[in-house]
């Protein structure tokens, strides 16, 4: 979707005008689907859909009262919900490994090779999100800005148009950002 349409639709959809959600959604359809994919080839492993993903994000942000005044902000919180997603399948299928939900089955053993080897993916996606959540306590704006290039995958250019800012700006505060999360990251081994 152009920057120039999010305005309009997004007005018809806080006004609730008939259909303009549904409109919104399917304009946005697309480029949420991709960001889906792109946080699941990040998380190595995971055992979600992108559209199961799309769809639980969907969900979780039409419960909240989250206000977007532009599409940088909307696409960085759809970023974050489906992270925090990500996170929690990834702790659920922790759980399940380590005997929550044990039951005996009779299983081929073919089967149970492909699935014993634990994904080393998951405890360096449980750290940087909880670096994240730090740094968004520290710096929201960096934090997005994470969200936006890493999980979002937009460019330095595509995040100073959605910011209004110059280039130079947002490579800036990448820098700052991606130094804070490494500290970060190694303060918590």
């Amino acid at each position: 979707m152009k920057n120039d349409q999010w305005p309009s639709l997004l007005r018809e959809a806080e006004a609730e005008v008939e259909g303009a959600k549904e409109r919104l959604f399917a304009a946005l359809y697309t480029e949420l689907h991709q960001l889906a994919e792109r946080q699941l080839r990040r998380a190595a492993g995971a055992s979600v859909s992108p559209t199961t993903l799309l769809h639980e994000a969907y969900l979780g942000m039409a419960q909240g009262d989250a206000v977007f005044p532009d599409r940088a902000r909307f696409m960085g919180y759809a970023s974050r919900v489906m992270r925090g997603l990500i996170i929690d399948f990834a702790r659920q299928r922790r759980a399940q490994k380590r005997g929550a939900d044990f039951c005996i089955t009779q299983i081929d053993t073919k089967v149970a090779e492909q699935h014993a080897e634990p994904n080393a993916e998951e405890p360096e996606l449980l750290r940087l999100s909880e670096a994240l959540d730090a740094l968004a306590v520290r710096d929201p704006r960096l934090a997005e800005l994470v969200d936006l290039r890493y999980f979002c995958g937009f460019s330095l250019v595509e995040v100073a148009v959605l910011r209004s800012v110059s280039e130079r700006t947002v490579q800036r505060d990448w820098e700052k950002a991606r130094g804070m999360l490494f500290q970060l990251m190694t303060d918590m081994c």
